[in-house]
């Protein structure tokens, strides 16, 4: 049985001032300036953005629980679970390959790393040192095997989302095969999903402070003149992931009945939060409510935003075969189209290996360079100082991707309600303001 949201009522009109994104808009202008006029203090908010990141992380596990289990056993045939996650995993290796390819494209078009001539004996590879020694812990048969928890209960008490998808869809399963016996327990989570989305809305009210914490740390550390040395590089991969979200993400939007730019400025609040944190975890749980409340099925969305952050995460592609190639043309590295071949085959795999890992897009990195020996993998103290800048990119191109295929794969299983669809997109549909209370699902 699926929760089917009140009606919506007509918009309320609420003073800018107290909705969402204009508040992280202000603490993300603020944060800059801070960053650039008192670099030194704004070093010292950086536990204002870490703090917000770790209460958003705190509310994840139950949250993804909660929407698997009760949209499972709500099911009337569990073999559409089985094809909901066919779809969404055929969706994701299709796109991140894609992304892959893309990048490759654009870094021999743009050839952002020629004519650098840099020498690569001369670069110090202890400055990455770190990020390659994660990278070793980075294999496909660990990462199989880093699925599977200790416990049943463990995954609500860690980080790791694979996890909790994993031991949410078994026992979703397990509650739907129960058959009425089972009734009172998916009644009081349904109950419980109340006051744990009412949570959700709560932490969100410390947005616009994690955003400044988080912003004013990188502007204050790493200051705006380290982007002019690597701008070509930083403005192709911005210009790249743009164009992939516009014209590839727009294409596939279109062709399934919708706008990318208004699912966009419906995410408005949330994206302005994964740019200001540099983490889409952060609005995860804020995305999977309002992918609900745009209509896609509740069991659709359980199962294909969780493992889109695993599997779908088209800006860290994009950037990882763009920053590799941009290390090989700055080093005067010649590739063979095998070596490309294998780059990209590599790289592939390594992409899945990083779900859940800090800093993935760089770890991931090291992960592919240290495989494909030919580019050398010291050449990431090059790109270092702008990688932290590179990182907001990657995250929001990551997150639309995945709000993307939440619509499609819903589409795609004629689980899309269209009229609500179109409320949320064209503003009809009531989006209160951040500091007043929202009604439970």
């Amino acid at each position: 049985m699926q929760i089917t949201p009140s009606p919506a009522a007509p918009p309320v009109r609420v003073p800018w001032y107290r909705q969402l994104y204009a508040q992280v808009i202000l603490a993300i202008v603020l944060g800059a300036v801070l960053g650039h006029f008192a670099p030194a203090f704004a070093e010292s908010l950086k536990p204002l953005g870490d703090a917000f990141i770790k209460l958003v992380k705190m509310i994840i596990a139950p949250v993804i629980f909660l929407t698997i289990v009760t949209g499972i056993a709500g099911m009337t045939h569990l073999r559409t679970v089985g094809r909901v996650f066919a779809k969404a995993m055929a969706y994701f290796l299709f796109f991140s390959t894609l992304a892959l390819v893309v990048g490759m494209i654009v870094a021999h078009v743009v050839q952002p790393g020629a004519g650098m001539n840099v020498d690569p004996a001369a670069l110090d590879p202890g400055a990455v040192e770190d990020y390659v020694q994660r990278s070793h812990e980075l294999s496909l048969t660990g990462f199989l095997l880093d699925v599977i928890p200790k416990t049943l209960v463990s995954p609500l008490v860690g980080d790791n989302i694979l996890q909790v998808l994993f031991v949410a869809v078994l026992f979703g399963i397990s509650l739907a095969l129960t058959g009425e016996r089972g009734r009172p327990v998916l009644v009081f989570l349904e109950a419980l999903t109340a006051p744990v989305f009412r949570l959700v809305h709560i932490l969100m009210r410390a947005a616009p402070i994690g955003a400044l914490g988080a912003i004013a740390f990188t502007i204050g550390k790493y200051g705006l003149a380290v982007l002019v040395n690597l701008a070509w590089l930083v403005g192709s991969f911005y210009l790249t992931a743009l164009l992939f979200v516009v014209v590839i993400l727009g294409a596939v939007a279109r062709a399934c009945g919708f706008s990318v730019f208004k699912l966009m400025r419906y995410l408005r609040a949330e994206l302005l939060l994964v740019l200001g944190t540099s983490s889409s975890e952060s609005a995860l749980p804020s995305l999977m409510d309002k992918m609900e409340k745009a209509g896609c099925a509740k069991p659709v969305v359980g199962l294909v935003v969780p493992t889109g952050y695993s599997f779908n995460l088209d800006g860290t592609n994009i950037y990882m075969t763009l920053a590799a190639l941009f290390i090989a043309q700055a080093t005067n590295t010649e590739l063979s189209l095998g070596h490309q071949i294998a780059l990209l085959l590599v790289a592939m795999l390594s992409s899945k290996g990083a779900a859940g890992v800090t800093g993935a897009g760089f770890v991931t990195l090291a992960a592919t360079l240290a495989v494909v020996p030919e580019v050398p993998v010291a050449g990431m103290a090059l790109i270092l100082g702008v990688d932290r800048f590179m990182s907001e990119c990657r995250s929001l191109t990551n997150f639309v991707g995945n709000a993307v295929a939440t619509v499609v794969v819903s589409h795609w299983e004629g689980a899309l309600d269209r009229t609500r669809l179109d409320a949320a997109l064209n503003g009809a549909a009531r989006e209160p303001a951040l500091a007043t209370a929202v009604e439970p699902r």
